[in-house]
Formats: C-alpha cells, structure tokens, sequence
C-alpha cells in the first residue's frame, strides 16, 4: 500500500505546491491535499498556533489539523532560502519544530530543509534525506524531483492581460495571502468586481523583481535580505518607476514583522514618487469582508478621480491614501 503523505494546502504550497504533489506521486506516495481553507480550519488553527503568529501560519496550524489522523505522514518542508545571499521568514524556517511542538498527535513530519545559500552538497543530503523518509532510494528522489520541476514549469498558467482601458491596480502581498481566498477575503476578486483590473506581484518571477529591487539599491538604497520582502520592494518599485498601474494596494498580514518593515518602505518610496496612491490593508483572524469593499471602492474611486477630468479637485500631495 503506497504511504499517504498530507499536504497542507497553505503557506509556501500556493508557490511551490505543483512540485510538492507531483515529487509525491514520482516517490511513489499518494499525496492527500487539505481542502481550501475555511472557518473550521481557520478555528482550529487558532485553538493551536501561537497567537504572536500571523494570520497564515495560523491557517496552516488549521490544515494540520485537518490531516492529523486520515494520513501515514506530513509534508512540512522547512524553507530556509530558495536564493543566495536572501532568506525566509523565520516562522517558515521553524514551522515543522512549531508543529511539532503545539499538535498533539500530528503525523510523522517528512521535513527536508530547503537552503539555496548552502551549496549543492547541502541539497544533495537533503535529497537523500527526502528519499529515506519516502521509503526511495537518492538516485530515485533525485529524478523525481528533476520531473516534477520540469512538470511544474509546464503547468505555470500565464498571468491574465488587463483589460484596455481599466484602471490598474497594483496589488502587493505574499502569494500564500493573496493566492487564499478566505486569507485575503477575495480581494483579488473584489477589485475587479469594482471595474478595475488587479496585477498581482506574485505573477513576476523572481528575475523580474529582483531585477528593480537591485536597481533601487543601485540609487543608495540598502538591499532586503527577506527573498519575498525584496519581490514586494521589487515590484513596488518597478511600478512606481514606470507607472504600469494607476494605484497600489498592498495586502500584509498583522502580526509579520519583516512585512511591517517591508511596508514601510515601500510607503517611503511611493511618497518619493509623489503621484502614486497606495492603499495599505493589514489583516488578522478579525477583518470582515464589508470593512474591505468599503475601503477598495473609496480607494478605486480615488484612483479615478485623479487619473480623471477631476484629477486637479483631489489633493495630489504625494502622500499614501492609507486607511489603516
């Protein structure tokens, strides 16, 4: 009988998720996906987790939950850096020992630790690793992973054009946030219900936005060593500099302390530029839907009204429109 491995559809699986399944399945495990998050999942994250942690890794806590006992083992990959020279949230590098710490009960964790900025010797050990914990020998982990890198790349869906004419949104935020529905109370959605089209960073890969957060420390500013810190500076920035959006809304979650630094800059840098609204949108187990939407249409409306025949009656101080 081949091992059921639980997948937790959270975190890091909404970038990496395609990979993890199918280097399931090479291994020759049945991978048994959590469901799309919901208020159960989310109560029983909340009843688990820390409650100094963010709102996503809370969630993730819930879709543990929700696998502990219906599999033989989890899949908890402790992501260390997926690039030289930058790192990973600290609570994403902890979050197997966080698990295993808080869940009573929870399946054997197979956590093999994913650090770019070590070496290929060190990735090769962690193959190995991977392999023994999946019952496979190296050279199988190995070309199982090569095929489910390559299957991913080939399933990576193109980013949708916006429409001619609508207002563009720019929209910044971890795609663990964005990419969940219940996380973000459908804001992608929700903007473009309002009539404008959303451009989500999370849609550049790491080369384009690495590109502009170098070029912005080539003007004197210091680099980020958070690898999704930088996406968001990255894209910030590039919108700023070559206006591809009339507005930004940047998504955090309350209670992440590199993404509370993160939004500051990027406040600083879009006040630099003086003509960018930027809406800033904190969110914890507490936000409601009707806050959101009344804030996204006041936001949309303002966008409008300074890309528009009335753009002189709104104030243009170069200020961010922040709501918070």
């Amino acid at each position: 009988m081949n091992l059921a491995v639980g997948v937790p559809r959270g975190l890091l699986f909404h970038e990496y998720g395609p990979i993890m399944l199918e280097l399931l399945r090479q291994c020759g495990a049945r991978p048994v996906l959590s469901p799309v998050t919901n208020r159960e999942i989310l109560q029983a994250g909340l009843e688990l987790c820390v409650d100094e942690a963010c709102l996503p890794v809370k969630v993730f806590f819930g879709h543990v939950a929700y696998l502990s006992g219906k599999v033989d083992a989890l899949l908890v990959p402790r992501f260390v850096s997926v690039e030289p020279r930058a790192y990973i949230c600290p609570k994403l590098m902890g979050l197997p020992d966080m698990i295993r710490a808080r869940v009573c009960g929870a399946p054997r964790l197979v956590d093999p630790c994913i650090d770019m900025s070590s070496g290929l010797s060190r990735i090769a050990s962690q193959v190995a690793a991977l392999g023994q914990a999946l019952g496979v020998g190296r050279g199988r982990a190995a070309i199982a992973l090569v095929k489910s890198i390559d299957a991913a790349k080939r399933g990576s869906p193109e980013p949708e054009p916006a429409p001619s004419g609508a207002i563009r949104i720019g929209i910044l935020g971890h795609n663990y946030a964005l990419r969940d529905p219940y996380i973000s109370l459908d804001l992608v959605d929700k903007i473009r219900r309002l009539g404008a089209a959303p451009i989500q960073a999370c849609d550049y890969s790491h080369r384009e936005t690495a590109g502009w957060e170098r070029e912005r420390a080539r003007r004197g500013a210091k680099r980020l060593f958070w690898t999704y810190g930088r996406r968001l500076v990255g894209a910030a920035y590039r919108w700023l500099e070559t206006g591809e959006v009339d507005g930004i809304v940047h998504l955090a979650s309350f209670g992440c302390g590199p993404e509370s630094f993160v939004a500051e800059v990027i406040q600083h840098e879009a006040s630099k530029h003086g003509d960018m609204p930027l809406l800033c949108i904190d969110i914890d187990e507490h936000s409601a839907e009707a806050g959101l939407t009344t804030r996204l249409e006041a936001f949309i409306d303002t966008v409008a009204m300074r890309s528009g025949e009335y753009a002189r009656y709104v104030p243009t101080s170069g200020q961010p429109v922040d709501t918070r």
